[in-house]
Formats: structure tokens, C-alpha cells, sequence
């Protein structure tokens, strides 16, 4: 049993509820064993009594009397020896493309689902439980990929990192850069997609479709796009932007203007006319390729992930140069 303790609140716990914030620290500690220490006065804040439902704030002393219950120590993030979690881990860590003490990006690759649902089995929600940090936060997702899209994933390591991400995700303070192999050249070599889109259901899964303005359950969305290089103008890579952030956006957006992505399980309709190119693989060719956010420490978290094996394999077959597509990080 741990004598006296005086524990500061971190700026990641601002407004967090005092109940909360023991169930973070102290798991073991039960509601009515907490409720009692409130009520004796043996927990308090900055000296003061306080009661369950009490919000702390960065800075604040909370104190903890003697209890028969352990601190919260689990694995760190990288490295983290918990043999439940140890293959979890390794992967993640594979991922890796940058880590501070607010922020991962992971490199998220081809065919693995950012979260759960019908048939998945794994997927990067479940993973980060391999990285609870030893005051048992779990890394958060702040936005998602298709399960079939690889590339940069945003990865909140604290609650109040979670916060700010999520905020300029949707204020728009974000700039998302995806490369993409589409069939055909636009005709335009940089144009603004600008659409509506509704959800509907299929034998398939969840599918997008283009929708009129005023439609039940249509969004507005937009993107952006400019033709880096083609391949004798039966493929043409693609840097696309979207401004907003609707399922299947870009994919759909591609099929609307007449060149779907190479590899779409769910908007590559087939063409008697049209071969698919000998060497290409028969996956998705939509990639996250860099990322600008506000970092939640201040100043732009810029980040940029390499291409995936199979878009690689593409790139070397058609001649493309990665440098074309470099991303100025000054813009």
C-alpha cells in the first residue's frame, strides 16, 4: 500500500470528470470505495473537497490517500513487452512514420481495416491497445481510410491531442494529398469536382452514388485533382485533394467524371473495350500520400508516406517518376 500521494492534473485531462479521471489512474479503485474517500474528505484538489462530478484543470493538485490499489501500468508505445499485444505492436511499429508525445502517423497499408465491422477480424482501432500508455490512455483515431486505401493515418495520443485533430479535421484546417492511377486522361489536366452523394445499401456493402441537390441523406462534396503523368493516355496518374471528407469521395468522384481508380473492387466497371494493363495488380491504386495538420503543440504536422508495393510495382512498370508528384511542404 503507497503512502500519501500529490498527483498534478496534465494539460491532455482539462475539464475531465474527477470520477473519470480515477477510472484513468486507478481502474482498481470501485465507484463506492471513491465515493467514501470523496465523502471523508481523504480525496481532495488543491486542498479542497470536492465531489465526483468535479471537473480538474490542468495544473490542479488531486490527492490520492493510502488505497489497496495499484496504479494503471501498462506497455508503452513502442517497444511494449505485454506479450498479449506483442504482435499488434511489431506491426504497428512497422508503420511508423512519425511519433512525438502528442501524435503517431502511421503508414497504413493496403487492406486493413482503421475499424471494426462485419467480417473484420483486425483492424488499427483494436491494434492501439498495444500502445496504452502507462496511465492507460489508448491512442485515438482522429479520421479514417478506406480499408482498401493505404497511406497516412493520424493518431492522437492523448485525449486533449484528440481534441484539436478532430477540430481541424472539421474546420478544414487540414490539407489531405492523395496519389491515384485512373483509367483514361481527363480532359482537363486540373479541374474542381463538385457533387452530391448519397449512401445506399447493395449485396455488397455500403455504396456512394451520385445525388441530386435537396436528395433524403445527400452530402455535398468536393475535390480537386491535376494529372501528373499518363501512360499513352489509357492511364494517367492523378494527385487528388479532398476538401471534404465523404466515403468513398475520391473514388466516386473519379467513376463521375468518367476515370474511375485502377483496382476498385466497388467503382471499376468493367469495359469489353478496355484491357486492364498486363503487370498492373487487381488493387486498389488510391494511396494517402501526404498529410499538412495543425500540430495540437502548435505549428504544421507535415507528413508524407512512400507508396505501397503494389502501386510501386505499377509506377517502375509505366515509367513514372515519384519526384513528379514531390509535395511542396512550403505551400
Amino acid at each position: 500500500m503507497a503512502g500519501i500521494e500529490h498527483i498534478r492534473v496534465d494539460a491532455d485531462e482539462a475539464g475531465m470528470r474527477l470520477d473519470r479521471w480515477f477510472k484513468i489512474h486507478y481502474p482498481g479503485l470501485g465507484f463506492g470505495a471513491l465515493q467514501k474517500l470523496l465523502r471523508s474528505g481523504q480525496i481532495r484538489v488543491d486542498g479542497g473537497r470536492v465531489k465526483s462530478d468535479t471537473r480538474v484543470q490542468p495544473g490542479q493538485m488531486v490527492r490520492v490517500p493510502p488505497m489497496d490499489v495499484d496504479p494503471k501500468i501498462k506497455s508503452g508505445p513502442i517497444g511494449g513487452k505485454d506479450l498479449k499485444h506483442g504482435d499488434d505492436a511489431q506491426l504497428l511499429a512497422r508503420m511508423l512514420l512519425h511519433e512525438d508525445d502528442k501524435v503517431f502517423v502511421l503508414n497504413k497499408p493496403a487492406g486493413l481495416a482503421v475499424q471494426g465491422g462485419s467480417g473484420v477480424a483486425r483492424h488499427i482501432d483494436k491494434m492501439l491497445e498495444a500502445w496504452v500508455s502507462q496511465k492507460g490512455e489508448k491512442p485515438r483515431l482522429v479520421h479514417r481510410l478506406d480499408r482498401d486505401t493505404s497511406g497516412v493515418l493520424v493518431i492522437a495520443r492523448t485525449r486533449g491531442a484528440a481534441q484539436k485533430l478532430t477540430a481541424a479535421f472539421r474546420e478544414r484546417d487540414t490539407k489531405k494529398t492523395y496519389w491515384s492511377l485512373v483509367k483514361g486522361l481527363p480532359r482537363k489536366r486540373e479541374d474542381k469536382i463538385s457533387t452530391w452523394l448519397v449512401k445506399e445499401q447493395t449485396p455488397d456493402g455500403d455504396r456512394m452514388r451520385i445525388a441530386k441537390h435537396g436528395e433524403e441523406g445527400a452530402d455535398h462534396a468536393v475535390s480537386y485533382y491535376r494529372v501528373i503523368d499518363t501512360a499513352a493516355q489509357r492511364l494517367s496518374w492523378l494527385e487528388m485533394e479532398p476538401y471534404t471528407g465523404r466515403t468513398h469521395q475520391l473514388r466516386v468522384h473519379a467513376l463521375h467524371i468518367g476515370h474511375p481508380i485502377i483496382g476498385d473492387p466497388k467503382y471499376f466497371e468493367d469495359d469489353p473495350n478496355w484491357d486492364f494493363p498486363g503487370g498492373v495488380q487487381k488493387r486498389l491504386h488510391l494511396h494517402a500520400r501526404h498529410i499538412d495538420i495543425p500540430h495540437p503543440s502548435g505549428g504544421r504536422l507535415r507528413v508524407t508516406a512512400p507508396l505501397p508495393p503494389h502501386m510501386v510495382q505499377s509506377w517502375n512498370l509505366l515509367g513514372f517518376d515519384q519526384a513528379d508528384g514531390a509535395i511542396d511542404d512550403d505551400e
